[in-house]
């Protein structure tokens, strides 16, 4: 299976790896030409527990020439969707689809809206990876990666790719309840990252103090709200409870929205507590807590002296 990887930051960067690693044929695409330039003179440093290891990985700035691919896997930021489904619509062959393992809701209906709904595929993940600089990543979590078609029902692409990360080492199952999938993951989201960002600690931290966890839990329950407004069954019982554990499972490593903060770049908070509270607004359930802290994180967004990394 030929494929293309459109967003390497943290998360594209450590899914390109691990397929690269298994001699998969796999190019990550990126529009920062330092890391691109790195990691293909020097090979990408990926940081594991048992050490620093140089993954020989193909990667390019733009995507002419790629054609045709048989999976796109999507990772960039939730404000370059549209435009990435562009690129990615322009690089699938005959049969080929596009994964989207991007944080927030909407992401995979902005998808369809350009390659059609039946080519999309919508996936979590509770890997975690941080990107220290051109070139090199931490892998800072790990966990498993849940797929799904977004219109349709599973088929044996579904399991092919499922089987192919599993292979990698990225354990992947297929997931009957898309819908259920995404707003799991949109809940855990919700609870991690703003707190992550506004406060500058890692996923961890949250769970060693009593008012951290007492904040994500507050987060988290208005969220649950929501979702069960939208009619949403999550695919676990205890949200609060899976919060904390995945914050202590990924406990070394900075959320996606830190790293934004720190390195003075946008964040996703409208498509993360954001869309809690839109969502909110539409259904008649008052969300105060994750207003506040989309407020916050947005404000902290537009201080010119945030505008730098750490």
């Amino acid at each position: 299976m030929k494929m293309a990887v459109i967003g390497a930051g943290a998360m594209g960067s450590l899914f390109g790896a691990y397929l690269a690693k298994a001699g998969e044929a796999v190019t990550v695409v990126d529009i920062w030409p330092d890391h691109v330039a790195a990691i293909r003179s020097q090979g990408l440093v990926l940081g594991e527990e048992t050490g620093d290891e140089v993954v020989r990985l193909d990667a390019v700035l733009g995507t002419d020439g790629l054609a045709p691919v048989d999976l796109v896997i999507l990772f960039v930021k939730a404000t370059a969707t549209r435009q990435a489904a562009i690129a990615a619509a322009a690089l699938l062959g005959p049969g080929g689809r596009v994964l989207t393992l991007q944080n927030g809701l909407g992401n995979a209906e902005v998808i369809a809206e350009t390659v059609g709904g039946e080519n999309v595929l919508v996936g979590t993940t509770a890997q975690g990876a941080t990107l220290l600089g051109p070139g090199r990543i931490r892998h800072g979590g790990r966990g498993e990666t849940h797929i799904g078609r977004l219109s349709g029902d599973n088929d044996a692409f579904c399991a092919q790719v499922a089987a192919m990360l599993s292979k990698a080492g990225l354990p992947t199952v297929v997931e009957p309840d898309v819908r259920s999938l995404v707003w799991g993951k949109l809940v855990i989201n919700t609870g991690i990252n703003a707190l992550t960002a506004l406060l500058r600690l890692r996923n961890g931290q949250l769970a060693e103090q009593a008012e951290t966890r007492q904040l994500l839990a507050l987060a988290v329950e208005e969220a649950v709200l929501v979702a069960r407004a939208a009619g949403v069954q999550l695919p676990y019982e205890d949200p609060v409870e899976k919060v904390l554990a995945v914050a202590v499972a990924t406990g070394q490593n900075q959320s996606s929205m830190l790293q934004d903060v720190l390195r003075g770049s946008p964040t996703e908070i409208a498509v993360i507590n954001g869309a809690i509270v839109r969502e909110g607004e539409r259904l008649g359930v008052a969300t105060p807590v994750n207003r506040t802290l989309t407020l916050l994180v947005q404000a902290l967004e537009n201080q010119s002296g945030n505008r730098k990394a750490e």
